[in-house]
Order: C-alpha cells, then structure tokens, then sequence
C-alpha cells in the first residue's frame, strides 16, 4: 500500500496489529544477545521494536508511516523504553549497510517487484555475522482469509526467498501453517515462511 493508505490504516482508533511483539520474534529474538544495536524494518506501530527495547537493545525502527511511527513513539513512552524511528520507503531507499549487530521484519508486505530490494535492504543493514530474522505470509495466504493482503502480488513465494538468502548461513527456514492472533487485522491460522539467517 501507499504511504497514504499506510497514514490513514494507522490512524484508526487503537493498535490495527495489537500491542504485543511477533510471536516469531518472541522466539527467536532470545538469540540476540543484549545489549545489541537491532533494526526492525517495515515496523509500523512499533510493538516489536518495543519488545526489543524492553529487552535492553538499542532500537532503530524504520515505516514508511508516520503516523505508525507516531503511535510506535507513544507505546514506547508506555512500556518506559526508548527506540528511535526513521520513516523511509524502503522498496526504494537504502538504509546505511553494515550499522546494525541485528535485524527482523514482521509480516512486511510489498508489490513482488519491491521485494527483493526490501529484503537485501534489511540483510545489508547488518554487520558481518549479524543475524536477520523475518515472517511473512506465503502467497498460500490467499486462501487463508485469516489476514495479510487481499491479492498474491504483495505475499512471499518461498523459492524467491531461498535466492535471496543463499549466500547466507540459513539458521531458520520454515514455510508452512502458524496461528497469530495480533490485533484485528492478524486472526487465526495463516500460512508463513520464517527466516532466521546469519550474515
């Protein structure tokens, strides 16, 4: 979606995702050994950057909204952490390689042609040996009706994702059924990759 459409999702009454971290990232985020400088692309409402603040990182969240964004600050100031926040389209802009000991992406959803660029974008954030982790519906979602986008374009196809990450050492692959249950837009069983890999 636009930024527009991201402003105006944003803005409705409440957390459209909920307030609570990833379920995925709850698990896997123990791997990050605190204190560490993490990144959280495409973040919108701030819940899992939260999390990670709450749990002694440094965080830096980067959407493109900046209503989410102003409603990510305000639950910071909630759980008392701290996070910084950049807005940036980051299907076309780069953020600074090498920066970050750490970075995750939940359910971050783009056009197919913006896709790869998002996700090299997140791993190049990252320092050497650094670890990146993410979510995202498969394009088997479509059938799911349980949340995400409403076409194919903006869902994740498994092999696309497997070029991407090959140069890397893969931690975590998983492609199949998960239930997530996060604010009104996330509810039920859906169907995921994860991806947990070391630079």
């Amino acid at each position: 979606m636009s930024k527009d459409k991201w402003d105006s999702r944003f803005s409705e009454k409440g957390y459209v995702y909920g307030t609570t971290v990833n379920e995925f990232i709850r698990e896997m985020g123990e791997q990050i050994p605190p204190p560490s400088n993490v990144a959280c692309f495409a973040e919108g409402e701030g819940r899992n950057a939260v999390y990670l603040a709450s749990l002694g990182h440094h965080v830096t969240m980067y959407d493109q909204s900046t209503a989410g964004i102003k409603k990510a600050k305000k639950l910071a100031e909630q759980h008392h952490v701290s996070i910084e926040t950049a807005a940036k389209d980051l299907t076309k802009e780069s953020v600074d390689p090498n920066q970050y000991d750490s970075a995750i992406m939940v359910f971050g959803h783009v056009p197919k042609q913006g896709q790869q660029f998002l996700i090299e974008n997140i791993i190049q954030s990252v320092k050497t040996g650094g670890q990146i982790m993410f979510e995202v519906y498969s394009e088997n979602q479509i059938n799911y009706k349980s949340g995400g986008p409403p076409t194919v374009d903006n869902l994740y196809n498994p092999s696309d994702i497997l070029s991407w990450i090959k140069p890397y050492k893969c931690i975590h692959f998983y492609y199949g059924e998960a239930t997530r249950n996060e604010g009104s837009r996330h509810t039920g069983l859906g169907h995921v990759i994860q991806v947990v890999i070391q630079k």
